[in-house]
């Protein structure tokens, strides 16, 4: 992190631990060098529980002599030639931060974290329903529904509430997610956010394309249907696809992975029952068409042997 006063514990070569002090100034480490604080009598042990544990003395001159300081804290997961390792970039590893009180020996949430931490559920909980949810019960309404005739014009008002409800709802939530990009700065999970723009232009095509939809009669309506649905399932994929990526990024609890999990099983029951139920339709359809031309007399007189 740009301006983080930082001590870090690396092991030697003869398995000792020792304490490097970084002034960072960018979003690299760097090379060790002094801090902003005068730091001695550093030194780091490996403990019983498998932390490592800095002591050391910094003097609070430079600082106004105050006793509260910004505070961070990482893991990395090796050190190579020297060099300590990129730390994750999971919610927890963003999340670790607070203020911390040397004369009273506390620690308290930094205040903008809450806030961070408010704007990041809200904007997964907003795409993984409209993305994650609605469009794809929009689609299954589309291509199950319209198979009844009695459905009809219904299923069409239907699949076009949801996908609006839908594209709405997970506009606000491509909105939050670039407002929350701007907001970390230094932090960008580059696959995640062109994930996130490619489903919202191609989420804004498919608006577009209605006002374009050609009439059943037309003989472009053909090749309007073929982008109208080779677009909206593309969209369907890499909205879900987003949603786990975010989900691993936030590093959310495992049952609402789980939750998530069994409402996409639930949608996929109901389309693999309603793809079976509407070939039936189908296929009863065709024999009773079918047995309909062959007893036609077609103008001539039965033939008698």
């Amino acid at each position: 992190m740009a301006g983080a006063q930082a001590l870090v514990a690396v092991p030697s070569s003869s398995g000792a631990w020792e304490v490097r002090t970084y002034n960072i100034s960018g979003y690299a480490l760097g090379e060790p060098g002094p801090i902003a604080f005068p730091a001695s009598d550093l030194a780091a042990e490996l403990g019983a529980d498998g932390r490592v544990r800095v002591f050391g003395t910094l003097s609070l001159a430079a600082y106004g002599g105050a006793g509260v300081l910004n505070q961070v804290w990482q893991v990395g997961p090796a050190v190579t030639g020297g060099v300590p390792a990129p730390h994750a970039m999971g919610g927890a590893n963003l999340a670790a931060k607070a203020k911390l009180d040397l004369l009273t020996q506390t620690t308290t949430a930094a205040s903008s974290s809450d806030a961070i931490a408010k704007k990041r559920n809200i904007h997964g909980l907003l795409n993984a329903v409209s993305w994650g949810i609605l469009l794809p019960m929009g689609a299954i309404l589309a291509r199950y529904l319209k198979t009844f005739r009695s459905a009809d014009p219904a299923w069409f008002y239907l699949h076009v509430s949801c996908q609006l409800i839908g594209y709405g709802v997970g506009v606000a939530g491509w909105a939050t997610g670039i407002n929350l990009g701007n907001m970390s700065n230094g932090i960008t999970y580059t696959l995640h956010r062109n994930i996130g723009i490619i489903v919202f232009a191609l989420g804004t095509l498919q608006i577009f394309a209605l006002f374009l939809r050609p009439k059943k009669e037309n003989k472009y309506r053909v090749y309007w249907n073929m982008y109208h649905h080779s677009i909206g399932y593309t969209v369907i994929i890499l909205g879900i696809t987003n949603i786990f990526k975010g989900m691993t990024i936030l590093g959310v609890e495992q049952r609402w992975k789980t939750a998530y999990v069994a409402v996409l099983c639930l949608l996929g029951v109901a389309a693999v029952i309603l793809e079976v139920v509407t070939w039936g339709m189908v296929v009863k359809r065709r024999n009773a068409e079918s047995k309909t031309f062959n007893s036609a007399s077609n103008g001539h007189l039965p033939r008698h042997v």
